[in-house]
């Protein structure tokens, strides 16, 4: 029983020497707080979008447009059988945006022109830097509207809401023109139809030119699915786009190793500025070291006492830390990617273990400076 009483009064008094030690340097406390809250404040802004930047720069690439094409090798074609095939392996997860491709020579009532079949459901998807006057469409068996490039359309005089006609003999077919494209590509001089009009009209039904895909590639999806690809249909042409595909990974990689840098720095700030902060603290209670080592407290006492000083401290810049480093990452979100950024789960013991090894390394050097304080000479004023 005494023992116990002995060890609750050790308690008490430890409790109280912390809590004076702390209000009494209320303002060197608050720079260590402030040092170890704006370290856990970038730990958790960096941290947070570092674990969301990938599905965040995978959505903004996609503006660059499809990363994957598949197309008929030498003397093979692709059928729309196969292309079905082939979208049906791909995860729901990892397909964005598709289209198969199909052109050719169509007579209008004006002149000869370019039919291009696309996929509308998914074109708005797959080439979102197209510029485009009117609307899109958006429905994938829409036979009675129509696309047109912003050259033919000047060459054939038309507008937004006009009608194009396209004549085979005597059949015709009436198109309304839903949207003007412009992309600054060969697109502009075709006239875009649904693609089961225009394996129709061409007189090549299940038969598809080429088609484009646009992938997630957050974990390199389209170097996997390249592979896997390969194998199951030798014969076609299967390959990645790679001015887009391979740029998300270097994008990736450099922001990445940036955000990593940017928080190695501000850890060795924070970390050096609170063992300055501390050390100093430290000078200053000299005596105070030196009175209880006097009274019998052993160097583990001491050690204990700036452990659970550095402890409390920490604990609340942490809290406070993660406040403050949502705000900036949502900050961060919105500014580069007009998003919000997910925290994840990861985020909080990353924020917690990184902050407090940060407090503790501080800690080293002035722990060790009042463990080896020798009470004779300083209460002598030495």
């Amino acid at each position: 029983m005494a023992e116990n009483k002995l060890t609750g009064s050790a308690i008490n008094m430890l409790s109280l020497i912390i809590i004076r030690s702390l209000k009494v340097r209320f303002q060197q406390v608050l720079v260590v707080f402030a040092a170890l809250m704006v370290g856990a404040a970038i730990i958790t802004a960096m941290a947070g979008v570092y674990f969301d930047i990938n599905t965040k720069m995978s959505q903004e690439l996609r503006t660059f447009g499809a990363n994957f094409y598949i197309g008929p090798g030498q003397g093979t074609s692709l059928s729309n059988q196969t292309y079905d095939n082939i979208v049906s392996k791909i995860p729901d997860s990892t397909l964005v945006a598709t289209s198969p491709y199909l052109y050719g020579v169509a007579r209008t009532e004006l002149q000869k022109v370019i039919l291009l079949g696309v996929d509308f459901s998914h074109l708005n998807k797959l080439v979102p830097y197209w510029q485009v006057k009117g609307k899109w469409i958006n429905v994938g068996f829409d036979e009675r509207h129509a696309m047109i490039g912003a050259t033919l359309a000047s060459q054939l005089e038309l507008k937004v809401g006009d009608t194009i006609t396209l004549t085979n003999n005597a059949v015709k077919h009436k198109l309304i023109i839903r949207g003007i494209v412009e992309s600054g590509e060969a697109i502009d001089n075709y006239l875009i139809v649904n693609i089961s009009l225009a394996q129709s009209w061409l007189k090549k039904p299940n038969e598809v030119n080429y088609a484009l895909f646009s992938l997630e590639n957050n974990d390199e999806q389209v170097s996997h699915l390249a592979q896997s690809l390969y194998r199951q249909y030798p014969k076609l042409e299967v390959r990645p786009i790679r001015k887009v595909s391979a740029s998300e990974g270097k994008v990736l990689e450099k922001i990445k190793g940036l955000m990593g840098l940017v928080t190695v720095v501000i850890l060795i700030l924070s970390t050096l500025c609170v063992n300055t902060t501390l050390t100093a603290m430290i000078a200053e209670r000299r005596r105070e070291f030196a009175l209880q080592k006097a009274l019998g407290a052993s160097h583990r006492d001491i050690t204990l006492q700036i452990i659970l000083e550095t402890t409390i401290i920490c604990t609340v810049a942490i809290f406070f830390g993660l406040i403050l480093g949502y705000v900036l990452a949502q900050i961060l979100g919105h500014a580069v990617f007009d998003t919000a950024i997910d925290l994840r789960i990861q985020v909080l013991p990353i924020t917690i273990i990184l902050s407090l090894v940060a407090a503790f390394i501080a800690a080293i050097v002035p722990t060790r400076r009042a463990i080896h304080i020798e009470p004779a000479k300083v209460l002598k004023g030495e």
